[in-house]
């Protein structure tokens, strides 16, 4: 396996996931209902925080290489932070539970990875809001923040490549990938139910 492959996996077992995370039901869930710029701000600012203190406490990884690229995520996740005018709502997405837990560099990297698939999805729906709130240049703040979130997954992969001696390796990186995405998608298909908001869509 490479961790192409893993990534492809990763999106084919977690494609219904991932595809209802990329929908405008995910800032729903953030805001708990409150679809307004500021609220939006200060949930994705917590999102932010969270993957902050998730990285830095992985910056002294074994793996210098790996703590290098965690110490890179740490230092880009708070300066999006401190660059959102809203102060983060005090609420921690429920992956980062999942990653905290994760011990071991390929366990780690491969929990990035899931996260990285989760955020890029989630900045596109900011994109997307502060694109229709006429605001186009928070809007293309996020759109670079979600490229920058590519790049990050992108080192993950070549790391992954690099660190991965075994099939056990690969399948502890893929399984680490899928427990983030479906618990982040746990969270938000609980708290839309909560809302009284069916979590499916409807076609």
């Amino acid at each position: 396996m490479t961790a192409a492959d893993l990534i492809d996996a990763v999106r084919d077992d977690q494609q219904t996931e991932l595809s209802r995370l990329g929908s405008s039901k995910t800032l729903y869930a953030d805001t708990r209902g409150e679809m307004e710029p500021d609220v939006v701000l200060s949930a994705a600012a917590a999102r932010e925080q969270a993957a902050h203190d998730t990285f830095d406490a992985w910056s002294d990884d074994g793996h210098d290489d790996a703590a290098a690229l965690f110490a890179d995520a740490a230092g880009e996740t708070a300066e999006r932070r401190d660059s959102i005018d809203a102060d983060p709502v005090d609420r921690t997405p429920a992956m980062h539970g999942v990653l905290a837990d994760l011990d071991g560099t390929v366990e780690r990297l491969g929990g990035f990875v899931g996260w990285s698939l989760v955020d890029k999805k989630v900045k596109e729906q900011y994109t997307g809001f502060f694109t229709g709130q006429a605001d186009p240049q928070t809007a293309s703040t996020f759109r670079s923040a979600g490229s920058d979130v590519v790049d990050l997954r992108d080192e993950a992969a070549e790391l992954l490549d690099a660190v991965c001696e075994s099939d056990d390796d690969w399948d502890a990186a893929e399984a680490a990938a899928i427990d983030v995405i479906s618990t982040a998608y746990d969270e938000y298909f609980e708290t839309l139910e909560d809302l009284g908001v069916n979590p499916k869509p409807v076609c």
